[in-house]
């Protein structure tokens, strides 16, 4: 009772501020410049909920007070029932009413012509939410959740039950809100009216759905097209990446360390870049098509600029992918499990084929989700290497900022591409339904991993190799083309391009960045390094819930969480462009849109990868916590967060590269102030500038190498009580469980 209490008077006393010591309204200058002190509280513009209301007629905020009281006033309330139902009513009402005012009223009055009907016409508008709203929509957010707690959900465990409204509220802010405000303005006219008729020509053109290739025909239509092209991605990544996978954790492979290395380099590389390299080796004028048309006389061909070379490329970037997520999985197959098979007379490859690989489920099942969604949502290589065999991701950004200018075929194709990856999340979700895969449990599992078979290590050793050495080589010529006067034409050495793009200069005793990539280059830095830790904590903690905790609308949950990730960058972008521009949100020409953005586009991948390594998490180590009087908090903190080292590194990694190399969703969403690396390196291609964006792109690939080691070290490795050795070598000092080995 005490405990509620002081949680119910924090947030009341939140709830005081919002409305008090903060301003109510969006400032033009930003909330964090400060600027706003100097005219606070009497400015109009400035001034906190209530003089909004006393002093400048903006009565409509009073409804936001009337709730906020209704919440203090149950706070008197001593039968926990009743207390709980008022919380509950208080907030909901307090959030739908916040919510509802601020879509209603605009800058120049109301916005719905409904509302000028019943209520007559307003003298004055309102700009968009600030600081002082926002807070208070969490207020009533948190008030929703105490109040469920008190009235049993979830167990009354206030911590989950605040988690998962407030995961939901969030979803629904930056997912659902910006994806419905695009679709209502697909199926309305130019003045706003209702028509669908430019929504329902798309859905039945030809150019989507034609199945001519079978029978014949030249090609296929832009959707099927698409879907092909995903589950070959999506399976040449997984076979990829438990290869890379095994050959890391199961061989005796002398070149791990750089195999490591390998695997992550593609994933960090900027976009167009891979294409680039791809087309210097293997483009009509490129180095090996040139060789062959030499020594052999082959003719030179374009097969590279179409889906070939669309998956060639795909399969090197996204490799990486399905190994970071795979690697722990293989990691905590249980050795005992394997030595019960071998001690049953099971042979070394019957062993792996029904004992460790069935094991392995979950990680392969993610890994290949994410493989075809991220296959599906690639906007990059398509764009460099598609030619005249568009796919939907790029089909989408012409329909949007081509001469088509298209809002309803865009969201045509956003729907039929959102189709494809939730079939695809629904087939992974039946095949793993009421399967256990735990094997970490809280009993010592002492034991090595057994050899791999030897036709498979010869396998997984004949895929690895060739694949490094082809890495090398696109990498290689990534980093010449870095210190040639053109790429391509003119090789001449030169360090020029490096110079002009991150020179540094003394002016007036102090140090001047005088490079013209540095001002993109350090806002990169801050926004990836803000919004990779929200992703990784937010990813991690959405998969403990799901994992976890059982509640209604669960699975919809999830489903809604996979939208940011299944609809391509660009109609995310777009969709934010639209949703924030204006009241009640506006954010557009901020970092607050990129951090968000970043957030809830990337959090999925934490989400899949937790899930993968939380299915080998026995739930008796969760009981035995809670059992010992523990919160869920101090539980996730203490036993949870530990074993899931591998999913956090994936989690940070991946969040921190896709926060710099992104291009799809940030090119319609940076600004003069704000402008990302991707798009600065865009411009430079499109300049013809292709030896400084070479140069740019270099940099960032050491810069993320060394963030990503910094990473490992400071999170650390997982550290089982068992050997995760290969049988025959020699046995290692183990720590006992929970006990952490640093890098």
């Amino acid at each position: 009772m005490r405990h509620g209490n002081r949680r119910l008077d924090i947030v009341l006393a939140l709830g005081a501020a919002a409305l008090t010591l903060v301003p109510w309204y969006r400032i033009d200058g930003g909330f964090f410049g400060l600027s706003w002190l100097s005219s606070f509280p009497m400015s109009k513009g400035s001034a906190p909920g209530l003089l909004q209301i006393a002093s400048f007629g903006r009565i409509w905020i009073l409804g936001a007070v009337v709730f906020l009281a209704i919440a203090a006033f149950a706070r008197t309330i001593k039968d926990p029932a009743k207390r709980g139902a008022v919380l509950v009513a208080a907030g909901s009402l307090g959030l739908a009413f916040l919510t509802l005012q601020g879509l209603a009223i605009g800058f120049s009055g109301f916005t719905w012509s409904i509302n000028e009907r019943l209520f007559g016409t307003l003298a004055d508008g309102q700009p968009s939410m600030g600081a002082g709203a926002v807070l208070l929509a969490f207020v009533f957010v948190l008030t929703l959740s105490f109040g469920l707690a008190e009235r049993g959900f979830m167990k009354g465990d206030a911590f989950i039950v605040s988690c998962i409204t407030s995961l939901i509220f969030l979803v629904g802010v930056f997912v659902f809100y910006p994806i419905g405000s695009m679709m209502v303005a697909a199926l309305q006219d130019f003045d706003g009216s209702f028509n669908p008729d430019g929504f329902i020509k798309n859905m039945r053109d030809p150019g989507i759905w034609s199945l001519e290739c079978l029978v014949g025909g030249s090609r296929c239509g832009v959707a099927w097209r698409t879907l092909f092209l995903a589950i070959m991605t999506a399976t040449g990544s997984t076979i990829l990446g438990l290869a890379f996978a095994l050959v890391a954790t199961r061989t005796r492979f002398p070149f791990k360390k750089g195999l490591r290395l390998l695997t992550v380099l593609p994933i960090i590389t900027p976009p167009f870049v891979i294409g680039l390299a791809l087309t210097l080796l293997f483009g009509r004028a490129g180095v090996v098509t040139e060789t062959l048309s030499h020594w052999f006389g082959i003719e030179p061909g374009r097969w590279l600029y179409g889906m070939t070379g669309i998956w060639i490329a795909q399969v090197l970037s996204f490799t990486p992918i399905s190994f970071l997520v795979l690697i722990g999985v293989v990691e905590g197959v249980s050795p005992s499990m394997e030595e019960a098979s071998q001690t049953l007379r099971a042979d070394r490859w019957r062993t792996f084929w029904k004992v460790s690989l069935p094991l392995m489920k979950p990680g392969l099942a993610n890994a290949f989700l994410i493989g075809f969604i991220e296959s599906m949502a690639d906007f990059g290589n398509p764009l460099v290497l598609g030619g005249s065999h568009g796919v939907l991701s790029t089909e989408i950004f012409f329909a949007v900022v081509g001469s088509q200018n298209d809002p309803s075929r865009a969201a045509v194709l956003a729907v039929v591409l959102l189709c494809f990856t939730l079939s695809a999340f629904l087939a992974q979700r039946f095949w793993l339904a009421g399967k256990n895969f735990a094997t970490v449990t809280g009993k010592g599992d002492s034991g090595a991993h057994i050899a791999l078979p030897r036709s498979l290590s010869i396998g997984v050793h004949a895929i690895v190799i060739p694949w490094m050495i082809f890495t090398v080589v696109v990498y290689g010529m990534i980093l010449v083309g870095g210190f040639v006067k053109t790429w391509g034409l003119d090789n001449t050495l030169t360090i020029d391009h490096y110079v002009r793009a991150f020179s540094v200069g003394i002016h007036n005793g102090q140090i001047a960045w005088t490079g013209v990539a540095w001002n993109s280059f350090w806002t990169t830095m801050e926004i990836a390094l803000i919004s990779a830790p929200l992703t990784a904590a937010v990813g991690l903690l959405t998969a403990y819930i799901i994992v976890r905790q059982k509640f209604a609308g669960r699975n919809l949950f999830e489903f809604a969480l996979m939208m940011s990730f299944a609809i391509p960058g660009t109609v995310i972008g777009v969709s934010y462009i639209m949703a924030f521009n204006l009241p009640p949100l506006e954010m557009t020409g901020s970092a607050l849109i990129l951090i968000a953005c970043f957030v809830f586009r990337n959090m999925p991948v934490g989400v899949r990868g937790g899930i993968a390594a939380m299915s080998q998490l026995d739930k008796s180590l969760d009981e035995a916590s809670l059992t010992l009087r523990a919160d869920s908090f101090r539980t996730i903190r203490k036993v949870v967060l530990p074993l899931l080292r591998p999913a956090i590194t994936a989690a940070l990694v991946y969040s921190f590269v896709r926060a710099i190399t992104s291009i799809s969703a940030v090119i319609f969403l940076v600004s003069a102030q704000y402008n990302m690396a991707t798009s600065y390196i865009v411009g430079l291609v499109e300049n013809g500038e292709y030896g400084v964006a070479i140069a740019y792109s270099s940099m960032l690939i050491v810069v993320m190498i060394t963030v990503i080691a910094g990473f490992q070290l400071l999170v650390g490795e997982r550290r089982l009580r068992r050997e995760n050795r290969v049988a025959g070598q020699q046995k290692a000092q183990t720590l006992p469980l929970g006990q952490e080995k640093t890098a």
